[in-house]
């Protein structure tokens, strides 16, 4: 049984109760909150690795909430909502959410969206082919001076700094670097960041883009890693190496 830690953030107190009851019998440690003071402390002392964030809160909006989350903690975020409005959903993805949920909805469907987010912040290494044609996996890749450790989940700049990437940045790139070269659809990209939970509609993989290049490019306004093709995607420009080392 898992052993990761959820931290379940509703006023709601039947919906947080709800929330806790089934994640928990779904064996993870769930910890219900009402407030975003209580998620703050809770960051401080037991920092979950998810956070289910209700949008609404009373106290404090919960995009602040999530802001404040991703420039501090590389905590993975989950917002629920009850708004319908798709900008509120945009900006949730802006600040560095993971994924967002919409009131009222499926423990099914949720649960495999928990499932999706939490997989992707598990440390693993793609089994790509090396030159050579080793089938050992490699640690990580390099490209333009920086450098992708999978098995730490950590991009480490040319400068030496480490540049924090939400789970969501991390998968999309890990998808780019084992493309180089290659026009990929947003299609392609959403199936194989997000699988069944993606829909025709979504624009996780634009935000996502757009997140990346601030972090990636000198001039995000005139990006020459992460290109844009009209009508195709988007294309990872750099060559890209192997490295196969026991970390970067």
């Amino acid at each position: 049984m898992t052993e990761q830690h959820i931290a379940v953030v509703d006023d709601e107190p039947d919906i947080s109760r709800l929330l806790a009851r089934y994640l928990g019998g779904n064996g993870y440690r769930v910890t219900e909150l009402h407030s975003g003071q209580a998620l703050m402390e809770l960051m401080r002392t037991d920092p979950p690795e998810l956070v289910l964030l209700d949008i609404g809160l009373a106290d404090e909006d919960g995009l602040v909430i999530a802001r404040r989350l991703r420039e501090h903690w590389q905590t993975s975020i989950i917002l629920v909502t009850g708004r319908s409005d798709p900008v509120d959903k945009v900006v949730g993805l802006e600040i560095g959410a993971d994924d967002y949920v919409t009131k009222p909805f499926d423990l099914r469907e949720l649960l495999a969206r928990v499932k999706a987010v939490l997989r992707r912040t598990v440390p693993d290494s793609p089994s790509v082919k090396s030159a050579g044609g080793s089938d050992r996996p490699p640690v990580g890749f390099t490209f333009l001076g920086w450098q992708l450790d999978c098995a730490a989940r950590r991009l480490t700049a040319p400068d030496g700094v480490v540049v924090g990437l939400t789970a969501g940045e991390f998968e999309l790139l890990r998808v780019f670097v084992t493309h180089p070269g290659r026009v990929l659809s947003r299609d392609f990209l959403l199936e194989s960041t997000r699988g069944r939970e993606a829909t025709p509609f979504d624009r996780a993989v634009d935000v996502l883009v757009s997140r990346l290049r601030k972090k990636l490019e000198p001039n995000p306004g005139q990006p020459e890693i992460l290109k844009s093709v009209r009508g195709a995607g988007y294309l990872f420009a750099p060559a890209v190496g192997l490295n196969r080392r026991a970390s970067l």
